[in-house]
């Protein structure tokens, strides 16, 4: 038996020097949820905005084009962000990038919106999800909009090789209650670029005004 410890770090450098973006199965062209939810509760555009585990993502492609100042993403993987860094080109430079862990990072600042669709599933140890929390508590604002996708309760034990945790929607209300209120959540199907169906987990949630 491996007494190797597993370094995420290392995990999530490998998968993205490797891969190219159709070749994992969360890329999306167009998140399409995600912005219909920055559209739906009237994120305005000055807004701080962090996408927590963007990576590669096109979420923030998109933002920036819809118009949004003030947009940080945040990864584990230092390869992940430099492959965002170089499609954007001189558009990323209003873009602050952090490359550090989802459950230790710090900002200079709270957001306005705290949107995560690729980190909270990937918390498996309750340690890990109490530091997330801890750093969602500190660094999103009072009445801030928090926009979270897990693999739902029929979603994927793994991804990307390692376990996940699937979410029921009472599960995350639970999780989220103690700071923040639930407006809605629903489920919705993911197709890969494999042409396989992933079903996700979305909740909104508003942080209490004071």
């Amino acid at each position: 038996m491996s007494n190797t410890v597993f370094d995420p770090k290392q995990h999530w450098e490998n998968i993205y020097a490797k891969k190219g973006p159709q070749e994992v199965s969360w890329f999306q062209a167009m998140p399409t949820v995600s912005l219909d939810l920055f559209a739906e509760y009237r994120v305005p555009v000055g807004a701080r905005i962090i996408d927590v585990g963007g990576g590669d993502s096109s979420l923030v492609d998109h933002l920036l084009d819809r118009g949004f100042t003030d947009v940080t993403v945040l990864d584990i993987s230092g390869a992940a962000l430099q492959k965002a860094q170089e499609r954007l080109g001189t558009k990323g430079t209003t873009v602050q990038w952090i490359e550090s862990d989802a459950t230790t990072f710090d900002a200079p600042a709270p957001f306005d919106v705290w949107h995560d669709r690729a980190v909270f599933h990937f918390l498996t140890s309750e340690a890990d999800v109490d530091r997330y929390l801890d750093r969602l508590s500190r660094l999103l604002k009072p009445g801030g909009l928090l926009i979270l996708g897990t693999f739902s309760e029929n979603g994927p034990e793994k991804c990307s090789g390692i376990p996940v945790h699937r979410y029921s929607e009472a599960e995350m209300v639970a999780r989220l209650q103690r700071l923040c209120d639930r407006i809605k959540c629903f489920t919705v199907d993911h197709v890969t670029p494999f042409d396989t169906v992933q079903n996700f987990l979305f909740c909104a949630f508003r942080k209490a005004a004071f």
